[in-house]
């Protein structure tokens, strides 16, 4: 064991966060909060993975969920396809495995969504094997301590890094050392402001002894963003006595497949309610449209690769409005809006208008 990695398990074993899956470290209860931790910082993910193990405490009965369940519980962690491989892979284990994770390596893998870095945590944490895990926070602590300047963003770099974290495993304790990496790289040498002046490790990192901590790790390029402009139209109007809007479905091939916003015009850049009036749907609207109002103003939403500016617009209808639903658009009771999957964008609209539907027989 090198006295980096034995410092670092003696950090470890004493700044270590009391966190859930760590007192009952079972593959599923690994291998879920590796999932969520994907998508989100610990104190966000805890709450998500809390509300996972409270609804469906065992693989069995999350294979038995549907779809729109688990992206509902899923709802506001983003990347929704990691919730469909989850739902999935949950499935397989039950049919292949009946419920039991493979301890094999190469097995876990085959896991629907379970690449690398999942595999190596769960065989790492849950079987004791001596693989070590690569994530971010290893990827920022390692390129400091070696001032590494390959680009994480390369698969030169990243066997680089591979190999540095696979020379300084622990083979007695991998878990723990996968998660003391982790941790480090989260508590101690943070992507900003990292507390130098008290790291165990100082004495062995290369950035600090050269003053270019702030410059690792090193990326090979920025990813270009696409700016989309999202006009939306939220419908309310009374069917069969009781008040309806109608949801859109999405579906494969865009952002936020398998969830349900509202109706969408989506154009180049900003547009005025007047200057959508050209637009096919919006003259359909028009038809059945008693008002249309603009709620607040246009919001911005940052995806990885776009940009969503979206605008809302309430429209309230007359009767025939039903007559709009099709194969993407479905007509949905207010009262039952809560059991549909949202995107975040949508869904934080809806809590920051919770009066939208007050006139809806207006």
């Amino acid at each position: 064991m090198t006295s980096i990695t034995q410092q670092l398990l003696i950090w470890y074993d004493k700044h270590k966060r009391d966190l859930p899956w760590r007192s009952e470290p079972s593959s599923y209860h690994i291998w879920l909060s590796e999932v969520i931790l994907q998508q989100t910082r610990v104190d966000q993910g805890h709450a998500y993975y809390l509300r996972f193990i409270d609804r469906w405490p065992d693989v069995h009965q999350l294979a038995a969920a549907s779809e729109q369940e688990v992206l509902k519980m899923w709802q506001g962690l983003g990347y929704y396809s990691r919730a469909r491989n989850l739902l999935t892979a949950a499935r397989q284990l039950v049919t292949s495995y009946d419920g039991v994770f493979p301890h094999k390596l190469e097995d876990i893998k085959k896991l629907k969504g379970v690449g690398d870095y999942t595999a190596a945590a769960i065989a790492s944490i849950a079987f004791n094997q001596p693989v070590p895990v690569v994530d971010g926070n290893v990827f920022r602590v390692l390129s400091r301590l070696f001032a590494i300047d390959d680009p994480i963003d390369t698969s030169k770099g990243r066997k680089v890094f591979q190999e540095v974290a696979t020379s300084l495993l622990a083979v007695e304790r991998p878990g723990d050392y996968n998660q003391a990496l982790m941790e480090f790289g989260a508590l101690q040498c943070t992507p900003k402001n990292p507390d130098c002046p008290n790291c165990p490790l100082q004495n062995h990192c290369l950035a600090f002894a050269e003053k270019r901590v702030q410059d690792f790790p090193v990326k090979q390029g920025k990813i270009k963003t696409r700016k989309r402009f999202l006009n939306y139209f939220i419908l309310a109007g009374m069917y069969q006595d009781a008040c309806f809007t109608l949801l859109r479905y999405r579906t494969n091939g865009d952002v936020w497949q398998g969830l349900y916003d509202f109706p969408c015009i989506e154009t180049s850049q900003s547009v005025t309610l007047a200057q959508l009036s050209q637009y096919d749907f919006f003259q359909k609207l028009d038809q059945v449209a008693l008002q249309i109002n603009q709620v607040g103003g246009s919001i911005k939403h940052v995806l990885t690769h776009q940009q969503l500016f979206a605008s809302f617009y309430l429209v309230n209808c007359k009767d025939g409005f039903q007559d709009l639903e099709n194969n993407s658009l479905s007509l949905v009771a207010l009262s039952a809006l809560e059991n549909y999957p949202m995107p975040r964008l949508i869904d934080r609209f809806l809590l920051e208008n919770k009066d939208l539907f007050e006139n809806c027989n207006a």
